[in-house]
């Protein structure tokens, strides 16, 4: 019987708060709208305090609530995880109220949604080069903020996402057997980003994509990418001396040196 009288309550209390919502968003009192839109918002509310900061935007604009409106308009759909509104509605007002109090928080937010976005390496990577420059943009307007600190951690956290990126997408050629093709994803990569984790093993994977793709190339062109092996071979010994794929790298030289021979003696 407790049960049904607490829930008798629960819905005659949900039932009025939706009728008192119902009615705020007919009422044509705009200041009561707008301290209903915070209040909404700061009970994290936000579905209904963005639904009435849009109805009170165009009567506001211009005043000096205006630039709260907007701002807290942008922050509802944050605190929705809308980051595609947020970040949208966060430019426009740093745009529109540059030198506003909230100019800066709006703009790193702007920024902060790109990275929320940012997928994992395996996908498309625009989110992340946009983050990336929205914190290097923030850091050059305020170069000052407590923000700076944490935007240099998540640039450091995003060029690490790259990296892995371009790892994955040079391996991909390889592992499809597209070796021409991977020869150049490799070498993009390492010139790209020189200092990767992955230098060892992009190196190794250069090396047998130019013997792998010699092996499979036509007599006429199999001496000149032999010669591309054994030149990337000595890159590859030269750096990583003691490589844990030296045995595989060592095997892949002979061959191509056996087969720089072969074709030197069939020349002959």
């Amino acid at each position: 019987m407790l049960r049904i009288y607490i829930l008798a309550i629960l819905f005659i209390l949900l039932f009025a708060s939706c009728g008192e919502y119902e009615k705020l968003l007919k009422s044509e009192d705009y200041d009561l709208k707008y301290q209903k839109a915070i209040e909404y918002y700061e009970d994290e509310k936000y579905v209904k305090a963005s639904t009435v900061f849009e109805q009170i935007l165009p009567r506001f604009r211009g005043t000096e609530k205006a630039e709260k409106i907007n701002f807290f308009h942008a922050k509802s759909y944050y605190g929705m995880k809308d980051y595609i509104m947020a970040g949208h509605y966060f430019r426009t007002f740093v745009k529109t109220f540059s030198h506003s109090e909230y100019a800066e928080e709006a703009d790193f937010l702007s920024a902060y949604c790109y990275y929320l976005m940012s997928p994992r390496p395996s996908l498309d990577q625009q989110n992340t080069n946009d983050a990336i420059i929205a914190f290097s943009l923030f850091k050059k307007k305020f170069p000052n903020s407590d923000k700076v600190s944490v935007c240099d951690e998540l640039i450091l956290e995003l060029n690490e996402k790259l990296v892995e990126k371009s790892y994955m997408s040079a391996k991909l050629y390889y592992n499809l057997g597209r070796y021409k093709a991977a020869i150049v994803a490799l070498r993009n990569s390492l010139v790209e980003y020189p200092d990767t984790e992955f230098r060892e093993e992009l190196m190794f994977l250069l090396l047998k994509s130019n013997f792998l793709l010699a092996e499979y190339s036509i007599i006429e062109k199999q001496q000149e990418r032999y010669q591309a092996t054994v030149d990337e071979y000595y890159s590859f010994i030269g750096e990583f001396p003691e490589s844990q794929f030296k045995k595989e790298a060592e095997k892949m030289y002979n061959n191509a040196r056996e087969g720089i021979s072969i074709k030197d003696f069939n020349t002959e």
